[in-house]
C-alpha cells in the first residue's frame, strides 16, 4: 500500500474523529454542524464502499449505442460510487440510531461515536478482492 492510498483510506475515520472533536465547540457553532453533517453524510459510506472497491470495479458501465461522451464509463462509475457512499452512510446512520433507540441508549454523541468506530474499523479492514467471472460448468455427458 502506497502512502497516498493509506492517506485516502484514513480520510473517513479522520473525519469522524474530527466531528467528535467538533462536539467540544459551542452548540450553535456552524463549524460543529458542518463537521458532523459532512461526516454523517459521507464518512461511514466512504469507508464501507471502499471495502468493496475492487469488487465494484469488476463490471464497467455500458453506455448508449451512440457515444457522445468518450469518458462515459468513468463518469458513470464515479457517480455510482458517489451515490453509494451517500446512501450507505444514510443507511448506517439509520441502523445505528435505530439500534440505540431500541436499547434506550440514544444520544447524538453515541450515534456519532458508534459510526466513527465503525468507520475506523472498516478503514483498517482488508479490501475485498474481486473474483474472476465464472464460466458455466457442464456435467459429464451434458450437451452443453
Amino acid at each position: 500500500m502506497t502512502p497516498q492510498d493509506f492517506v485516502i483510506r484514513m480520510l473517513p475515520p479522520f473525519g469522524g474523529w474530527l466531528a467528535l472533536a467538533a462536539l467540544a465547540l459551542p452548540g450553535g457553532s456552524p463549524l460543529r454542524g458542518a463537521a458532523v453533517v459532512v461526516f454523517l453524510a459521507a464518512g461511514p459510506g466512504a469507508a464501507l464502499v471502499g471495502l468493496c472497491g475492487p469488487a465494484l470495479r469488476i463490471r464497467v458501465a455500458r453506455g448508449p449505442v451512440e457515444r457522445r461522451d468518450p469518458d462515459f464509463a468513468r463518469h458513470s462509475d464515479l457517480l455510482e460510487r458517489l451515490m453509494l457512499v451517500v446512501f450507505v452512510s444514510i443507511g448506517a446512520v439509520m441502523i445505528v440510531a435505530t439500534v440505540l433507540i431500541a436499547t434506550h441508549a440514544f444520544s447524538a454523541q453515541r450515534v456519532l461515536l458508534a459510526l466513527t468506530l465503525l468507520t475506523t474499523l472498516a478503514a483498517f479492514f482488508p479490501r475485498l478482492r474481486a473474483s474472476p467471472p465464472r464460466t458455466p460448468r457442464t456435467r459429464k455427458g451434458s450437451v452443453l
